[in-house]
């Protein structure tokens, strides 16, 4: 057996107790230590020993650090993001958002004006400039971290010249409209159990919003009637068990919510449309 493939497994039983996906946890900080991708890495192992970085690596993760955290990168939708601490690790949860948003302008030219109330590293705003070229974003967030990694990113990615990034507090202040509004909000409840490196790590204002995990809720509803225009879409991320009192918060001044299931059939997102 490859010292590789034998490194793959011994790993991958060492993080067992740490992650759900120890395997592909192993698998991911092996090609970040080969300097190689996973394809890579699972269709033709190199035939060298293991890197002493992998193991330290694994013991981060075993520690219950991100993955994400560790390499400095992970991939959302068709885009890769560097990320780090600070900032909330993109989720495959949030990719409903970007996909009810290509099923809402299905047929059309896509949205102009893209705004992301809460953007992080850039994760739905830069997912949605990729999928619409001719499209423009502003990207609004809280922390000068999130926004420096937003700003990498886009520069990275060559969005550089369609993007405005912004500090403030949700969007407080803005005049303008936009044709698509993507949020990924704080929607955690205080005190609720999380897994194991989840509140250790990532950053509490990305996560937690009141004893009841729907202050965010309450301080978008009033903005977001006089932020989306006639024939759009707003896409808000929510908790599974959010979309009844969140829909009755935000279905208001003539928007209509209704409900987008994640991968695995669960409620995920509430869409606000205009009556």
């Amino acid at each position: 057996m490859k010292a590789i493939t034998r490194a793959l497994d011994d790993a991958a039983r060492q993080l067992s107790g740490t992650s759900d996906t120890s395997r592909l946890d192993a698998e991911l900080l092996m090609a970040e230590a080969l300097h190689i991708d996973r394809d890579r890495l699972l269709l033709s192992p190199p035939e060298r020993e293991v890197p002493e970085r992998f193991w330290t690596m694994v013991k981060r993760r075993s520690e219950g650090e991100p993955v994400a955290y560790i390499t400095g990168r992970r991939a959302f939708w068709n885009i890769e993001l560097h990320v780090g601490p600070g900032v909330l690790v993109p989720r495959p949860d949030s990719e409903v958002l970007i996909a009810s948003a290509i099923e809402h302008f299905e047929g059309t030219d896509g949205p102009s004006r893209i705004l992301d109330l809460g953007t992080g590293p850039g994760t739905l705003l830069l997912a949605a400039l990729d999928m619409w070229p001719e499209a423009t974003g502003l990207g609004i967030d809280v922390s000068r971290q999130a926004l420096s990694y937003a700003s990498a990113n886009a520069r990275r990615l060559g969005f550089e010249g369609r993007v405005k990034l912004l500090q403030g507090n949700w969007a407080a202040g803005l005049l303008e409209k936009f044709d698509l509004i993507l949020c990924n909000p704080p929607y955690i409840a205080e005190g609720a159990e999380l897994g194991r490196g989840v509140r250790e790590f990532e950053p509490d204002e990305a996560l937690f919003a009141g004893s009841e995990g729907l202050d965010a809720y309450r301080e978008l509803a009033p903005q977001l009637p006089r932020l989306l225009n006639r024939g759009g879409l707003a896409a808000i991320e929510i908790a599974p068990d959010q979309f009844e009192p969140v829909s009755r918060l935000l279905a208001r001044d003539g928007l209509a919510a209704r409900q987008a299931n994640d991968l695995a059939d669960r409620p995920r997102a509430v869409l606000l449309t205009w009556v």
